[in-house]
């Protein structure tokens, strides 16, 4: 479980959330509001990529700030751009990487990296350089390269941007199947129409929170 106390953040002078209260217990939720409303700044801060100026934001009871790296185990992140997360030269080494940091021995990590591989769809792009994947499949070797760590909670930040209507789908579609904790910031309001939960942020307050027709709805009335 995700809790926010009376959160709020500045960058300089400006404000960017104001003491934001907010329990994420769902098991998919969509964060939702116009550029520079805050709602990337909410979700960085699960994982301790951004850290409250003032007010508690923990996981599992654990303060982010004070527990960065139990935290990052157990919260995944992805963000809009898969290249900056495609680190090796092929898929199956960028996946083998995520792995060094577990107790796994080389063989071990190896078939973990084939069970996941297989997961993604990408199995038949295992030796195949990274760089050259479609924008979805290396969006899809973002997450692998996640999941294969065994997060609880996978936060995607505007995953579907770089991406066409295919791949968009093909992310989509991998998203309705994860047992993980789902929490996703989009513009692509599609993409959130069948989750638990929608929050709607406007400067830096929750002006909307409810399942995804009313709090989608509401957003497309404030932006009209």
């Amino acid at each position: 479980m995700i809790q926010f106390t009376d959160v709020s953040h500045a960058y300089g002078d400006r404000v960017v959330l104001r003491e934001v209260s907010l329990t994420l217990s769902e098991n998919r939720i969509g964060i939702v509001g116009a550029n520079g409303s805050g709602k990337s700044t909410l979700a960085r801060m699960i994982n301790a990529l951004v850290v409250p100026d003032s007010g508690t934001v923990t996981v599992d009871g654990l303060p982010v700030a004070k527990n960065k790296r139990e935290v990052r185990r157990r919260v995944g992140f992805i963000f809009s751009d898969p290249d900056r997360q495609i680190i090796m030269p092929t898929v199956r080494e960028d996946i083998e990487l995520s792995l060094r940091r577990t107790d796994l021995d080389k063989a071990a990590r190896l078939e973990r990296a084939r069970e996941v591989l297989a997961r993604f769809g990408l199995d038949d792009h295992a030796d195949h350089p990274a760089q050259r994947l479609s924008g979805g499949q290396k969006q899809l070797l973002a997450l692998a390269s996640i999941f294969v760590t065994d997060p609880a909670i996978i936060v995607a930040d505007e995953p579907t941007t770089l991406l066409d209507l295919r791949n968009t789908r093909m992310l989509t579609d991998v998203f309705a199947t994860l047992d993980e904790q789902l929490v996703v910031v989009s513009h692509d309001l599609d993409i959130l129409a069948d989750f638990d939960r929608v929050i709607v942020v406007d400067e830096g307050r929750i002006v909307a929170d409810d399942e995804p027709r009313p709090a989608l709805a509401a957003y497309r009335e404030m932006m009209a």
